[in-house]
């Protein structure tokens, strides 16, 4: 039988897409969970695809360009100010914590990491559709979601990099993190010193040349080439686009760089999660069923545990703190990425917390001003801010 060409499979996989992304949308469904169940169904057709692997990567690429190009580098800087307490702890309960609870379980330290990689961010995509999708982004608890979802973006590129770097290098050890962190702290000071130097001074080349089609090029060219230095110096390509991204928001055109970059990302990003499906395997069923129920009761916890006393150090009342904890137990997109990094079983059993997770987190989303009423009291309480009757409710 003859083989398929390429083009006939990938408008057929893109026409597989259309369908999941219509029935997602059809029956209000975590689109990233669609496809990575596409990507199992389909893996015996499509599993070791380069073009597919490469495809998928250049949506991860974008998918975090354009998340730094929201970003000025002042704007940065404000926001880590404000939720970092919040983000600090975060990272105590969702990393550090969980970390402690795999070596409980025999795991050794980097597959412990890893562990606390995949449990460690809530998703943002799958976050800020809910908040749209709700009408939850003009509550008083969006703001402080959106902004510790930043600080995990911030975090979570420097972890991918590490845990990247490690787990090619030579085992954990002082000298492997330090030289890490120190290629992490070249690749951002440089992304700084030419945002700064170059990018903040170009403005007028880009008001002048920006609807012009031949531009995208350029956009796309610096988004691919920091990632590609990223991975040439044995990080990871998530952090070079971020970075990317943070240089060209210098330019103080975001909306028109978003725009410019949406529809290639929103084409190429599907096909990295059914590429990461296609890696799946089943074949001894799910691994370490004890730790992933212990690990999925932790994970909502942690999280709950990060809204309600983060959201009250950021100034919200109790009960809304409460709602904004219970509104982020949602894994997604990162954890994926770090999960990408783990091997046989280990990729199973982070998949299937992965799966289990996201939809578990969509329906405390939906559920949580009624959960947070409930386990709160309904009383008012005052805030720093102020809000409507129908956001307290």
């Amino acid at each position: 039988m003859a083989e398929f060409p390429e083009l006939l499979s990938a408008g057929l996989l893109l026409l597989l897409l259309f369908a999941g992304g219509w029935l997602s949308f059809k029956f209000r469904f975590p689109d990233v969970i669609v496809y990575l169940l596409l990507g199992i169904a389909v893996s015996g057709a499509l599993s070791g695809s380069h073009l597919l692997h490469f495809a998928g990567e250049m949506g991860i690429v974008l998918l975090f360009f354009m998340l730094g190009i929201e970003f000025p580098i002042k704007q940065l800087i404000g926001l880590a100010r404000r939720v970092y307490v919040a983000g600090l702890l975060d990272i105590l309960l969702s990393f550090v914590v969980t970390v402690g609870i795999a070596m409980a379980f025999q795991l050794d330290w980097f597959t412990s990491l890893i562990v606390g990689g995949v449990v460690f961010a809530t998703s943002s995509s799958l976050t800020a559709k809910l908040l749209e999708s709700s009408k939850r982004m003009v509550y008083p608890e969006a703001e402080f979601m959106l902004g510790l979802l930043i600080f995990e973006d911030l975090f979570s590129p420097i972890l991918v990099a590490v845990l990247a770097s490690l787990a090619v290098g030579n085992g954990l050890t002082a000298g492997t993190i330090g030289w890490t962190l120190f290629l992490v702290l070249l690749l951002i000071a440089g992304a700084v010193l030419i945002g700064v130097f170059l990018f903040r001074k170009i403005w007028f080349f880009v008001d002048r040349y920006v609807g012009e089609d031949f531009f995208m090029l350029l956009v796309l060219g610096i988004s691919l080439t920091y990632g590609g230095l990223a991975l040439l110096l044995g990080l990871s390509e998530v952090l070079g686009a971020f970075l990317a991204g943070i240089m060209l928001a210098e330019v103080k055109r975001g909306e028109e760089l978003h725009r410019i970059v949406i529809r290639f990302r929103n084409v190429l990003l599907p096909l990295f999660f059914v590429y990461f499906g296609t890696t799946i395997e089943f074949g001894e069923g799910v691994p370490m069923v004890p730790l992933m129920a212990v690990l999925l009761l932790w994970s909502i916890l942690a999280k709950v545990l990060t809204g309600y006393w983060g959201g009250q150090l950021y100034g919200l009342s109790r009960k809304v703190s409460m709602r904004a904890g219970l509104s982020l137990t949602q894994r997604g997109e990162f954890s994926i990425i770090i999960a990408a990094l783990a091997v046989d079983s280990l990729k199973t059993f982070s998949s299937v917390f992965i799966l289990l997770s996201a939809i578990i987190g969509v329906y405390l989303f939906q559920f949580a001003p009624k959960l947070s009423a409930k386990l709160v009291g309904r009383k008012t309480e005052t805030s720093m801010y102020s809000y409507t009757k129908r956001g307290e409710d």
